[in-house]
């Protein structure tokens, strides 16, 4: 969940929203808001989805899925009714800028309280996961390396922490940048200027790289892995069927 923020003095504070709307109809623009929050949440929770089922394939045990489906699901309640309790506060209105209607929301005094909320619970599963998925792949590379074996298992393992910790750092820096704005250089600067604009639409692109480029590589890069295995795996039963005819070819002149 990402918006603009801007405090006024002696005001409710105020959540600048650029979603533009053809006419002057605030409900229509109450809508999009809404609709905007709970696909952020919804994508959020198929990422959630992704991690427990890549940790669930790294741990191969039953108590740990059931274990991650408990945390996970009581984390995304939180946050679902940290975002209804947020909304419900909301008040709309229109601004006509540049010819286009842009849409103002204030909320009271303690909505801000539940956005704190829910990144704390984002933050605390996604933690979790990073150490999880740290914590078995030492303990499968210390394993490996006691019996002095690797291979498949060492290079999965090594795929999978690998877009783990891209993915993690890329979540850090969003939530660095989502909380900073909070921060009165931002919160009370003029909503309009150019540091404000272009500070929230980098926030805007690194999230959305987030969740819609880093997010689908927790599943594609394991696919590309296997892809690649099996590629070489056919090129390699290739070369040994090639050799075989080779060698019976040989043989058979032999024996003439």
């Amino acid at each position: 969940m990402s918006f603009r923020l801007t405090v006024f003095p002696c005001r409710s504070e105020l959540f600048l929203i650029n979603l533009w709307v053809q006419d002057n109809d605030r409900h229509r623009c109450r809508i999009l808001f809404f609709v905007q929050n709970w696909l952020d949440l919804a994508v959020v929770a198929i990422l959630g989805v992704i991690m427990t089922t890549r940790l669930h394939a790294m741990y191969q045990c039953r108590n740990m899925l059931i274990f991650l489906f408990i945390i996970f699901l009581g984390i995304t309640i939180v946050k679902c009714l940290a975002t209804a309790m947020y909304m419900r506060q909301l008040t709309s209105d229109l601004y006509v800028l540049s010819g286009t209607y842009q849409c103002i929301f204030d909320v009271g005094d303690n909505a801000t309280f539940y956005f704190p909320i829910y990144w704390a619970f984002t933050t605390l599963w996604e933690v979790l996961a990073m150490g999880l998925a740290i914590w078995i792949a030492v303990k499968r590379f210390r394993e490996l390396r006691r019996i002095s074996a690797g291979g498949f298992i060492g290079d999965c393992f090594t795929v999978l922490m690998q877009s783990h910790l891209v993915y993690f750092a890329s979540f850090v820096a969003v939530s660095c940048f989502s909380f900073s704005s909070l921060a009165p250089a931002i919160s009370m600067d003029n909503p309009w200027s150019l540091r404000v604009e272009m500070y929230y639409g980098f926030l805007q692109v690194a999230s959305l790289v987030q969740s819609f480029v880093l997010g689908p590589r927790l599943i594609l890069s394991i696919r590309e892995y296997h892809a690649k295995l099996v590629a070489d795996s056919d090129a390699a039963t290739g070369m040994s069927s090639i050799a075989f005819q080779e060698h019976v070819h040989v043989s058979t002149s032999s024996s003439v």
